[in-house]
């Protein structure tokens, strides 16, 4: 595959960038386009993963055939398989004409399932014998039709932690990944980030007939340094949010800012000089986290705790140092305090560690938990901003929700 071929396409499809790894993924679409291989798209929503099944749509033998697009996730759960696969007349309540079904209407071309890992699982066993004998029926009839679909599929899930938890058919989802194509999220991509906001600037000051607006030195670092978990679509948006309300076409850091949601600005250490705030790719991680603070805070309270008793000249044997207090060790000290009769002495008062304090009062659920209701109290039930705050996917935060019972 040469360099300027994967241009000419890039070029043909409106996608802008030099990455590596994007020319890498678009040079596999080409490659595989000719195939009738089923191929799956991951990514993050947002990268553009729609563009890639055009491109293995446009570059096969079925590029004069029907091109149809379908949002699984959009779809009503009791609908989809009659969207899908057709239904005749009178097969339910409300089937008062037949129907032919994406598949029956893409016969011959290519049927894009995006967001594939929504589909239910009685669904899904459908798409798999699609997928094998090239065979399916509507809702309602006994009579086998045969397909002849290209099937390109997309979802931004770990699919292999959604077969894991039965989620997803493991069978289907090897099935599917006949041919894997990744698309990197746009922070891996920080060279092509000005490029393509200067792209949308151009396009929007085309578009609303004002001059393009341009980002200072400051801004362009703000721009590179932000974790962009829309990634090209929220870029995108971002442009045209300031394109239509900033008077001045000089945007700087300050300005930029603002259109950043705050609870991704602690991933902009260039601008905030603050220490690099970490990201967490699972919800294991974020709890893992809160244990880690957790111990330090104890850790930091013993300190405090000898402090004040050192101050009040209290009668301490085996005195105790800073030393003595390391995060994942049990420790005694005897210590002993004045009153009235003389003194009263506490033998082995324990200073228990972290650690086992934790494991003994708090389970990793209860902490998940308390931290799902305390940010949707602190949001004030929106899930969305809560889920934000959480820095875990919307989906994610309604299943958590019925499984604690937060509704």
């Amino acid at each position: 595959m040469q360099l300027s071929d994967t241009q000419m396409v890039k070029q043909r499809f409106g996608i802008i960038g030099n990455s590596p790894l994007l020319n890498r993924a678009i040079e596999v679409a080409i490659q595989v386009a000719s195939t009738d291989l089923s191929v799956l798209i991951t990514g993050e929503s947002g990268v553009g993963k729609e563009n890639l099944a055009q491109i293995i749509h446009q570059y096969s033998h079925r590029k004069h055939g029907p091109y149809i697009a379908v949002n699984c996730g959009a779809i009503p759960k009791g609908t989809v398989d009659s969207e899908l696969f057709g239904h005749e007349k009178g097969s339910y309540t409300d089937a008062k004409t037949e129907r032919k079904g994406y598949f029956e209407v893409a016969e011959g071309g290519t049927i894009f399932l995006d967001e594939v890992g929504e589909l239910p699982l009685d669904v899904q066993s459908k798409l798999l014998r699609i997928l094998e004998s090239k065979e399916y029926m509507r809702i309602g009839s006994s009579k086998v039709q045969k397909s002849n679909v290209r099937v390109v599929a997309a979802t931004n899930l770990n699919m292999q932690e959604a077969t894991r938890d039965g989620r997803f058919r493991e069978d289907l989802y090897y099935r599917l990944n006949t041919i894997p194509i990744s698309i990197p999220p746009l922070r891996d991509r920080k060279d092509d980030i000005f490029i393509i906001f200067r792209k949308f600037a151009s396009d929007f000051a085309d578009k609303y007939h004002r001059p393009s607006v341009r980002l200072t030195e400051d801004a362009q670092l703000l721009l590179n340094n932000y974790y962009w978990p829309g990634n090209i679509r929220q870029l995108k948006n971002i442009t045209e949010q300031i394109s239509v309300i900033e008077q001045c076409r000089d945007i700087d850091a300050a300005t930029l800012a603002l259109y950043l949601p705050n609870n991704q600005v602690n991933n902009l250490p260039a601008l905030y000089n603050k220490e690099e705030a970490k990201t967490f790719s699972s919800e294991r991680e974020i709890l893992y986290q809160v244990l880690f603070d957790m111990k330090k805070d104890m850790n930091d309270l013993k300190r405090l705790v000898h402090d004040i008793i050192s101050k009040q000249d209290l009668n301490i044997t085996d005195p105790v140092s800073d030393e003595d207090f390391p995060l994942f060790h049990e420790h005694k000290t005897t210590i002993t305090q004045p009153s009235q009769q003389g003194t009263m002495k506490i033998p082995n008062a324990q200073i228990q560690d972290t650690e086992e304090y934790v494991e003994e009062s708090l389970s990793l659920l209860d902490i998940e938990k308390e931290m799902i209701k305390k940010a949707l109290e602190k949001h004030h039930g929106k899930r969305k901003n809560a889920a934000q705050d959480l820095d875990i996917s919307e989906r994610t935060l309604y299943r958590k929700i019925k499984e604690y019972g937060l509704e």
